[in-house]
């Protein structure tokens, strides 16, 4: 993922491609675990954690605003 304003670039795994794309189609962050859980196979209570820190740390590094 290449941030054009900071001149910087982020590499996602698919999981994080993934969430980025459930993110752009205006999912929910309730739903976006589900979907993850589902697609992964992973605990739901596992991805609703990384789900978590990882928008967190979008917005940290203002690739994603608050909604």
């Amino acid at each position: 993922m290449l941030d054009v304003q900071q001149g910087q670039m982020f590499n996602v795994n698919p999981v994080g491609s993934r969430i980025l794309e459930l993110l752009e189609n205006g999912s929910a962050e309730s739903d976006i675990v589900n979907v993850i859980s589902r697609e992964f196979n992973a605990s739901r209570e596992v991805v609703e954690n990384d789900v978590r820190e990882f928008i967190d740390s979008l917005k940290k590094h203002k690739l994603v605003a608050d909604r």
